[in-house]
């Protein structure tokens, strides 16, 4: 195919600046050379901001960037640097910090217009073609005429953006009490949705981490009211279009207030965190549901997102393209009546029934998006028919349609590999084998933890951030770290294998030297290795992802037990105090902090397994959810301070401790289990 126009991102890896090297649009990479241009020409720049599987992306490309007349405007009166988010999320959170400052709201793609020192004076998301040329015309012209009115501006939200990520050390003692918990949820459950589950509102995303919590805080404080609303979301969910009935999998969020119709790019961070959620309201409920959705999201992840060398891709688009070649939202995963019929045959009634092909599950121009609303328990008892032909059937539907997909045109996939994504998948495929105790699931999950120590370690013990064709050339951001100390936490404690949890001590030692503010306790979220951009960030909202910082915090919490280090103990309760005032008015931004809080209201055990059968003992006690522990043990001597001295010959046994006490050791696994449940 020949190309009008090539710009230099055809120079780049990132799927989503490769989409953008044939516009006219002369765009640029975000890099030295590039900043350094702006400057001496003393040109605005444009930063663009986007990802592969935006929608709105796409459609300001085409109606915008694509445009020879807006591109002219763009060429001859600014530098044009095309920025991927999730390639490089430190300059995204910048902007989007000044697009927020500017307008109250963000979102991608994000467009900004800087000063030629890279400081925003304009900005907002998506814009029609009319709306974006008249706002580069008048800048420009004003740039031109009366350049310290933007100077001025700039300077005012310089100081604005510096503010906002600052956070203060919090100078009264940590004092962290169940109730101070129930009250933050008291105001949160304002908010919830008691009829479809989730928040009051459409759009609707899942943020698995509130649900993590939420769970948890149910489950440890019997709190039933909690436990149903927790439930009741996760099932809402897995009924919904949200969820692909067909190949499994999670979309990124749902446009109407029942789950319904996504904005169907399926993102590799929602779908490893939504395996570990599914699994561990599995290991509460036993509900089929919940196992099914780990399965198939698991078989999804497998089969569309996995690369040979047990990396894990980063997303599909939302977009693909119909029949009749044009790109269009949702096209790969939706479905007429007529096209069901020919498909299913003699079962397309009871289908339909079963996925509502009525106005229930009804979308738009003819398409349904399936979507559940009744328990299998239920539907069968109305149609009159077993659970067993219920099963059969569904597993033959879901294999008659996959095939009839495979034939349509795919959506796109952006096949970087991100070190935090891929540490987030490592960790729902540990959390499936903990609970589903299925073999494979930990192999792929050891495979990936083998992938980023032979791939994103450097020799300095500093991880990158990006792989892509072999290579890596970006530094590692928090995000990095903090995700992939806690997927080899996790990895450590099904394995036993030191290596994982030394590999953990060691990045987050580094983190100490590379992103530590030693005056309020908490880490940047660039290291000291890195240019300075406008404004140095620290990350410590939960948002989509927990925050760097809280997942982090709660490293430390774990790994301080783990090496009896008390300055990583006092450093994770110095972060957790500090963040506290803010979580009083908005609990559901820091869910991670308060899930972390519950380390310290409720008591924590160590679990310490020494002898031979370690292996199965783990298997045994991973059959109970218990959050509130960390898990210890070895074959025979070990050098870890809670392993030490512990071994008897001839013998497995459990110790379980609480605040460096230790009960008596025990040889069967419920003996030990009633230890840990005497507080609950």
């Amino acid at each position: 195919m020949t190309h009008k126009y090539t710009n230099n991102l055809i120079n780049e890896t990132s799927p989503y600046l490769l989409q953008h090297a044939h516009n006219p649009v002369h765009w640029e990479a975000w890099n030295s050379k590039t900043l350094e241009l702006a400057k001496k020409s003393n040109t605005l720049i444009i930063i663009s901001v986007g990802y592969a599987a935006c929608h709105w992306c796409h459609v300001m490309e085409h109606e915008s960037f694509e445009d020879v007349t807006v591109a002219s405007v763009m060429n001859n009166n600014f530098i044009n640097i095309k920025v991927d988010r999730e390639e490089r999320p430190d300059i995204d959170q910048v902007y989007m910090n000044a697009v927020q400052l500017m307008t109250g709201q963000g979102g991608w793609p994000m467009n900004v217009i800087a000063l030629p020192d890279g400081r925003p004076v304009w900005g907002g998301t998506y814009f029609a073609k009319e709306q974006w040329m008249n706002a580069l015309n008048q800048i420009s012209e004003l740039y031109k005429t009366e350049p310290e009115k933007l100077e001025e501006y700039a300077t005012k939200l310089e100081h604005g953006l510096k503010s906002l990520d600052m956070i203060s050390i919090n100078k009264e003692d940590p004092l962290f009490k169940t109730e101070f918990i129930a009250h933050v949820l008291d105001n949160w459950t304002n908010y919830f949705d008691n009829k479809r589950g989730g928040m009051n509102r459409a759009p609707k995303f899942m943020m698995p981490n509130n649900y993590h919590f939420l769970m948890r805080y149910g489950y440890q404080n019997k709190e039933e009211n909690i436990i149903e609303f927790t439930n009741n979301t996760i099932t809402n969910m897995a009924f919904g279009g949200v969820y692909d009935q067909v190949g499994g999998g999670f979309s990124r969020y749902s446009v109407d207030e029942k789950w319904h119709v996504p904005h169907f790019e399926k993102m590799l961070y929602d779908n490893g965190q939504l395996v570990s959620l599914y699994a561990d309201a599995y290991l509460i409920t036993k509900n089929d549901l919940y196992k099914d959705v780990v399965i198939e999201t698991l078989e999804f992840i497998e089969r569309e997102l996995t690369n040979g060398n047990g990396a894990f891709y980063s997303s599909l688009d939302a977009d693909s393209l119909t029949e009749s070649g044009t790109l269009e939202e949702g096209a790969f995963y939706v479905w007429t009546k007529e096209s069901l019929k020919l498909i299913l045959n003699e079962d397309f009634s009871l289908f339909s029934s079963y996925y509502n092909i009525n106005n229930y599950g009804f979308w738009e121009h003819k398409n349904y998006v399936l979507i559940r609303n009744e328990t299998d328990k239920n539907f069968v008892k109305k149609e009159n028919i077993s659970l067993e032909t219920l099963k059969e059937k569904k597993r033959k539907w879901q294999s008659l349609l996959l095939k009839e997909r495979e034939k349509r045109e795919r959506p796109r996939l952006d096949d970087k590999v991100l070190t935090s994504w891929n540490a987030i998948m490592l960790r729902g495929y540990v959390d499936a084998y903990r609970v589903l105790k299925d073999d494979k699931y930990l192999e792929i999950a050891i495979k990936n933890g083998n992938f980023i120590l032979n791939n994103q370690l450097k020799e300095n013990g500093s991880l990158f951030h990006n792989y892509k064709d072999g290579k890596s050339t970006i530094n590692g951001f928090l995000e990095d770290y903090a995700t992939t100390i806690d997927a080899f936490i996790t990895l450590y404690e099904v394995t036993l294998d030191e290596k994982w949890l030394n590999n953990a001590k060691a990045l987050t030692d580094y983190c100490f030297d590379a992103f530590f503010n030693d005056t309020n306790k908490m880490f940047y979220f660039t290291s000291n290795d890195d240019d300075d951009l406008v404004s140095k960030t620290m990350e410590y909202r939960d948002n989509v992802i927990p925050a760097s910082n809280s997942i982090l915090a709660k490293n430390l919490f774990k790994l301080s037990h783990y090496y009896d280090n008390t300055y990583y103990l006092k450093t994770a309760t110095t972060m957790l105090n500090n963040v506290k005032p803010e979580i009083e008015t908005y609990a559901s931004g820091y869910s991670n902090w308060l899930d972390l809080m519950l380390n310290f209201t409720e008591p924590f055990y160590e679990v310490a397994i020494v002898g031979e059968n370690y292996k199965n003992i783990i298997e045994q006690l991973n059959a109970s959810y218990i959050p509130n522990k960390i898990v210890v043990g070895c074959k025979g001597e070990s050098k870890l301070p809670l392993l030490k001295n512990r071994y008897v010959e001839n013998e497995t046994l459990i110790y379980v401790c609480v605040n460096k006490v230790c009960n008596l050791p025990v040889k069967e696994v419920h003996q030990a289990v009633n230890q840990l449940n005497k507080h609950r």
